[in-house]
């Protein structure tokens, strides 16, 4: 029994990166952030601003789910839980979305 507890842990030691690995990641982090700070400081691309930062955050967002929550080392059920979760806030963010653009915005205040 004690070897297959063994096998298990080497296992699971196994299959997780090195603390070089996430000072990797946290760098690549770093780098995305710099641009994102300094895309807003081309005038050239004001106009793509809010769509390029949305990419550069989904971006983040995707390395550190993967990396720092452990989902790229964790049981596919996991992540599947994790996207459908994702995928139902976006479902939800876009309706909300739909509703305030097409019903003029925002209730008018009562005075």
């Amino acid at each position: 029994m004690s070897q297959q507890v063994e096998a298990g842990e080497a296992e699971e030691l196994h299959s997780h990166p090195e603390p070089r690995q996430y000072i990797k990641v946290a760098i690549f982090l770093a780098v995305v952030t710099a641009v994102e700070v300094a895309i807003y400081y081309v005038s050239a691309l004001r106009a793509l601003l809010v769509p390029i930062l949305i990419v550069l955050a989904v971006i983040k967002f995707l390395f550190v789910a993967r990396w720092f929550m452990h989902l790229r080392f964790d049981s596919k059920i996991f992540q599947r839980f994790f996207v459908t979760g994702v995928l139902l806030a976006m479902t939800v963010f876009a309706v909300v979305l739909l509703f305030y653009f097409t019903h003029g915005g925002p209730a008018p205040v009562a005075r």
